[in-house]
């Protein structure tokens, strides 16, 4: 007969506050309940005899509160603030989450809820031993380790905490995926950071809370067969936050009050921004500009992308005197233009730069790595110091942090792979860099820009596109785009829920390659469009306009690619139908100006969210909470993209009896108006409507006021607009319209403009008060 020794006990045998937490010890573990308002409180559990105090990278909340209080029972344990309360198993150490009212929000698994195994930790150690292999990405040369003396670092654990969500519950948030799940029930979520994928491990759920970890490295969200749980690969101890809401928007607030405030942008971020892959040259940019003015386009930033630098020396913060041979006066000419120029950066020089030489020399590297150790405040000051001089001082004031994750092994192959086995990828990076940190990189690298911007300068906002950041991000003035995707109608549909759910999970700043990185299909598993002729075929002109009338409606609005030009002019001309639609767009997102930059107030102030899935208004509304097609630009405008083709397929091939409809849902609880032709319709409802290639559907929740312009050629123009006030009546409505210089920080001094509007619906009356 086989005999083992009985695994430890869950029970609570004693029960402690010290300070602001509550301590509950087993023979098992040390479980810590943390309250941190009256909305959050944080759990902490841990198994080898103590807490510790450490706290992830992102989180920046790290006070006490102490207006709660607990009570005891022989079943179990109670903790309650005003707002919420938790109650622990004293058998099983499993917590159940209420609201006030005794609603039950969240129940943690029965037995074994929270799991924790630990294991031994190494570092690498760059010596005579060390085989390094340099291998040629899209990304640049990349080091690969293969073989190095490792030495003991520190014990780590995995954790596991495992969920009951309740039947008809919905899932969101977890940063950006590619797969095109919206709702993430009976999904694995792997959460690691790659080109497409952004990791944030915090979700939110249709019950009205979400969980937010602690954890700096990769996670596992799992829901089938195999239980719902939440799996961390590497920390001191189990960590993590339940933030009761109950909307979403309270939810977001939440997390920022951990995490912190989402900063405010340029207003010029908010225009047309035009990128490719790529200009080559200061003249190629002033003629770009100089066209879009010439036809009389929105436009108000300008992107060079990789090798501006000197052929060869990749990476180098500094541009090509042949190519770009005087950048202080290019910079002088945009902004007479009102045009702003933002520069791809990265984080990994080649050897021939002084960039390379100066970090060796400090030993400010990943072991054995060209990519700098930007989680060491030193090499963060040598980069910055050295963008400073190269760009900055030249008048570069906009940045474009490319491959921020930074390892992207995945993209060396030529078939995809399953995607657990990304996880592994990831734990060969922790050859370079530290495990527990292996998706918080790209939150370290916008601390970079950010910090050095902010240390010479408050004049100028931080404007940072960057592929990849962490919880917190936010806070450093970071826009992020989906990375390197392909031009396929499937791809444009998936697009959609991976925006929202990268929303959902706290960051309001994201945008995409408008048509698509690729466009043609390549060799590898990435390079995968559907348009070997390009903008020849009007079948990806069509769907390039699809796409850039979706992008007009994000928080920031741009076009990027490589294969084919970008600019609007390549796609038709005036009195062409594409090139029309294309017009049409950039304009309508000019006319909302008012509107958007009150958004974004919106955001800072009050911590709001602008690319908003359904369920952030409407998730009592079951079937609302399911569409992965319609979302809300703001509070009050509902978009909805077309995302199949009506006029031609691949090769120009014309679509026979083509139907240049859509079906919308309107969510219940309100009426709705077309945007355009004010048609009043009621909630809870489908309909269909026209959606020619002119028109991406619009609607507009009754009970809105929306502030709009004459269209503009750039943000600046938009200064002394008239504003025209769009009532669309049936409640009463508010609207907070906010201005200040556009650019700078005195915004947090209070040097900003707002004036409160107020629709009194029973009179039809409009009040303004400045």
């Amino acid at each position: 007969m086989l005999y083992t020794d009985p695994r430890k006990s869950y029970s609570i045998v004693k029960t402690e506050r010290v300070n602001d937490s509550l301590i509950l010890t087993s023979e098992r573990g040390i479980l810590r309940i943390s309250p941190q308002n009256a909305n959050i409180i944080r759990i902490n559990y841990s198994e080898n005899g103590a807490l510790s105090e450490e706290y992830g990278l992102g989180i920046v909340f790290r006070g006490s509160y102490s207006d709660w209080k607990f009570s005891e029972t022989p079943m179990d344990v109670t903790v309650t603030t005003s707002e919420i309360s938790l109650t622990v198993n004293k058998k099983t150490s499993s917590i159940s989450y209420f609201d006030i009212s005794g609603n039950l929000l969240l129940k943690e698994a029965d037995f074994q809820s929270k799991y924790i195994c630990y294991y031994d930790t190494t570092q690498t150690v760059a010596d005579e031993n060390t085989v390094v292999e340099e291998i040629e990405t899209p990304d640049g040369i990349k080091k690969t380790i293969k073989q190095a003396t490792k030495v003991f670092d520190r014990r780590l654990c995995n954790t596991k905490l495992s969920l009951q969500f309740k039947d008809d519950e919905k899932i969101y948030g977890l940063g950006q995926s590619p797969d095109g799940a919206l709702n993430l029930r009976g999904t694995t979520q792997y959460i690691h950071q790659a080109n497409m994928k952004i990791a944030i491990p915090f979700f939110l759920s249709t019950e009205g809370y979400g969980i937010l970890s602690g954890t700096d490295g990769t996670a596992i969200f799992n829901d089938n067969a195999d239980g719902a749980y939440l799996f961390t690969d590497a920390d001191t101890e189990m960590d993590f936050y339940f933030i009761y809401g109950p909307e979403f928007d309270d939810i977001i607030k939440g997390y920022r009050f951990l995490t912190g405030k989402a900063v405010m942008l340029p207003k010029w971020a908010f225009g047309y921004i035009q990128s490719q892959e790529r200009y080559e040259s200061q003249k190629e940019i002033i003629d770009t500009v100089e066209k879009f003015e010439s036809l009389g386009l929105g436009l108000d930033c300008i992107v060079q992308d990789w090798s501006s630098w000197i052929p060869g020396h990749w990476g180098e913060k500094r541009l090509d005197p042949e190519a770009f041979p005087d950048v202080p006066e290019m910079i002088r000419t945009l902004d007479e233009k009102n045009v702003h120029f933002m520069l791809s950066i990265w984080a990994n020089p080649a050897a021939c730069t002084d960039d390379y030489k100066e970090f060796a020399e400090k030993g400010m590297f990943f072991p054995a790595s060209n990519t700098y150790n930007a989680f060491d405040p030193k090499a963060r000051a040598t980069y910055w110091k050295q963008l400073k001089a190269g760009v900055w001082d030249k008048g570069i004031k906009a940045f474009w942090c490319d491959s921020s994750e930074p390892f992207t092994p995945e993209w060396t192959l030529d078939e995809p792979i399953a995607p657990y086995m990304y996880q592994n990828f990831l734990r060969d990076a922790s050859q370079f860099m530290p495990r527990d940190l292996a998706n918080a990189y790209g939150l370290a690298h916008s601390m970079t820009i950010y910090d050095g911007q902010r240390s010479v300068t408050d004049k100028y906002r931080v404007c940072n596109l960057t592929r990849s950041t962490f919880t917190g991000g936010q806070r450093y003035g970071v826009i992020l785009w989906s990375g390197d995707i392909s031009a396929r109608w499937e791809v444009l549909r998936k697009q959609i829920p991976a925006g929202l759910n990268f929303c959902a999970s706290g960051l309001p700043y994201w945008t995409l390659d408008i048509g698509a990185f690729f466009v043609r299909r390549g060799p590898n598993w990435f390079w995968n469009g559907d348009y070997d002729k390009t903008t020849d075929d009007l079948g990806y002109r069509e769907l390039f306009t699809r796409w850039f009338q979706l992008g007009s409606f994000l928080p920031i609005f741009r076009a990027h690619g490589t294969e084919a030009r970008r600019e609007p002019w390549n796609y038709g001309k005036e009195g062409e139908m594409f090139y029309d639609a294309i017009k049409a767009a950039t304009e309508l997102r000019y006319s909302l100006l008012p509107y958007i930059y009150s958004c974004a107030a919106d955001v800072y102030f009050n911590d709001a969210t602008i690319l908003r899935m359904l369920a952030f208004d409407f998730r009592n509304d079951a079937e609302a909470c399911e569409i992965k097609d319609q979302f809300m630009f703001g509070k009050s405008i509902m978009v909805c993209p077309v995302t199949h083709p009506m006029y031609y397929s691949i090769n120009s091939e014309k679509i026979e009896n083509p139907d240049f409809t859509r079906k919308v849902y309107l969510p219940a609880g309100t009426d709705w108006y077309d945007f355009r032709t004010r048609q009043k319709y009621a909630g809870g409802t489908w309909i269909t409507v026209k959606a020619e290639i002119d028109t991406i559907p619009l609607f507009v929740k009754a009970g809105s006021i929306i502030p709009m312009i004459a269209p503009v050629r750039n943000t600046a123009q938009a200064k002394n607009s008239e504003i025209e006030y769009r009532i669309y009546p049936g409640k009463d409505a508010d609207f907070t319209l906010y201005d200040d210089l556009g650019d700078g920080y005195s915004y947090e001094k209070g040097d900003y403009r707002i004036s409160k509007l107020h629709w009194n619906d029973s009179e039809s009356k409009l009040e303004i008060i400045k």
